[in-house]
């Protein structure tokens, strides 16, 4: 046998068969057909790793046979040769019969060799993984710790872990550890907290610890579409059954199969919709728009939502037993004000992503900055902050980013008040003076950070004498404020 890839040629043109068993018997294990029922036979016969076949051929189209071939050859890697395809054949190419790669005639010899040489190793990757997931389900249980430890060192050669930044103390760490614990069984997880908390990277995180960690990973935002549209999403479509429907088209469950599929906003769906991805979870099939036939999938499902699906339960807005097949383990994400020593390393994280994305350098946060920054609640939690990050190094002039770059509502933000949401000079328990207060030491606070602390501008600004300016500083606790930016200003210079 051959230690060279094997190749099966499928076209009618004699001169096309033999240019390519020429050009690529150095590296190939070429054979030919000038038939379909001639590659069927050749099929039957050879262990073929690749398939490249002519889209027009005599007994039928190429695509038609490669649907056939997806169902009877699974492994083999499609590829089809095409002259001036039209966008329903591509459709039609990728969704129905799986196709790998479309190449168009005339090819480039150089980009076709890549080409076949990339689905090689596809086809190499695709039987490793097989054979591995065999080991896992069938050996004895020494020999699948073995496969687990080669995927575990596969994931510290891959930098894999968790992606959730936290300190040493943060209360992320139960949580992270709780992710691992579960992330190996294939179990529901239901993912809840506040928005922009890190939920799809938690999801992730449990992907990429689980057993399915080379099987795709797919996400949809429930809350984002009506529900033919997420229907057809998620379970896909048959040509014709709705208008735009100009071809089949595999749901993202199909997709997904064999790996994880991530439904955020879970909480948002209709009750209608409800029935339907109910019966999905139950029975492990699903049926495309306009199908009359079901496909069985092999996925685990993960969801998040911000909702208390209890209380929606309860209320009757959600399926009780829905919610009992995605909640079989419930993760509560805390939003950042409540991990507040995650604050430093989460922003210097963040700075530095933004960096790689802006392709503009930056070095850290003055201490002031941190300060200011820990006193804000930061309803947006990681989002909020992410989008706050990416905007002061966009206006920044420096590597090192200091305070009054910080939005006015950031640096408003009272830190003498618990809560210091602006809202609190609502609280009915609060004297008029109280609110009075809270409202001016956060105006005093976003104008001395905008002057750099400079008292003299700040007094005029404000129309106070610098011996008031003094006094307020005093009685709303502001001197730490400005003691960070002496120190900041001095590590500047020094």
């Amino acid at each position: 046998m051959s230690s060279m890839p094997t190749l099966l040629v499928a076209s009618d043109d004699g001169a096309a068969r033999a240019s390519l068993q020429d050009l690529l018997s150095d590296e190939f294990d070429v054979k030919v057909a000038s038939s379909l029922d001639e590659a069927q036979t050749i099929l039957k016969s050879e262990w073929v790793q690749i398939i490249l076949c002519d889209q027009r051929m005599p007994e039928q189209s190429g695509i038609e046979f490669l649907e056939s071939v997806r169902v009877l050859w699974p492994e083999v890697i499609r590829m089809v040769v095409a002259v001036n395809p039209d966008h329903d054949e591509v459709l039609s190419a990728i969704n129905g019969a799986g196709i790998y790669q479309l190449v168009t005639k005339p090819w480039d010899e150089t980009e076709l060799r890549l080409s076949l040489n990339n689905a090689a190793e596809l086809f190499r990757l695709n039987r490793k993984n097989e054979l591995l997931s065999l080991e896992l389900k069938s050996v004895p249980k020494r020999t699948a710790e073995a496969s687990t430890q080669r995927r575990d060192q596969h994931h510290r050669e891959h930098h894999v872990d968790d992606g959730i930044v936290r300190s040493q103390e943060s209360p992320m760490n139960a949580i992270c550890d709780k992710l691992k614990q579960v992330a190996p069984f294939d179990i529901s997880v239901l993912l809840t907290g506040e928005s922009g908390t890190g939920k799809e990277l938690a999801a992730r995180a449990l992907h990429q610890n689980s057993l399915r960690w080379e099987k795709p990973f797919v996400v949809e935002n429930c809350g984002a579409l009506p529900d033919e549209l997420l229907e057809s999403e998620l379970f896909g479509y048959k040509r014709g059954a709705f208008t735009g429907a100009i071809g089949d088209r595999a749901g993202l469950f199909e997709r997904a199969n064999g790996g994880t599929v991530f439904l955020d906003e879970v909480g948002e769906i209709s009750p209608a919709f409800q029935v339907k991805l109910l019966r999905v979870l139950q029975d492990g099939e699903v049926r495309p728009l306009g199908s009359g036939q079901t496909r069985r999938v092999d996925v685990r499902v993960i969801a998040a939502t911000n909702r208390d699906l209890e209380a929606d339960v309860a209320a009757g807005r959600f399926r009780e037993d829905l919610y009992y097949r995605l909640a079989a383990v419930t993760v509560l994400l805390p939003p950042v004000r409540e991990r507040l020593i995650d604050l430093p390393m989460l922003s210097q994280a963040l700075l530095a992503q933004a960096s790689r994305r802006f392709g503009k350098p930056a070095e850290r946060f003055t201490k002031e900055t941190l300060a200011c920054m820990a006193d804000y609640p930061w309803p947006g939690n990681v989002r909020e902050l992410r989008n706050e990050i990416e905007r002061m190094l966009v206006e920044s002039d420096d590597s090192v980013l200091g305070a009054e770059l910080l939005s006015p509502r950031v640096l408003a933000a009272n830190p003498e008040v618990d809560d210091s949401d602006i809202a609190m000079i609502n609280r009915p328990d609060l004297s008029l003076k109280a609110r009075v207060e809270i409202v001016e030491a956060s105006i005093l606070k976003e104008s001395l950070v905008r002057h750099g602390w400079n008292k003299t501008q700040t007094a005029r600004e404000l129309g106070l004498s610098r011996v008031g300016l003094r006094s307020k500083l005093e009685r709303y606790g502001l001197g730490k404020f400005e003691a960070l930016h002496a120190m900041t200003a001095k590590g500047a210079t020094g």
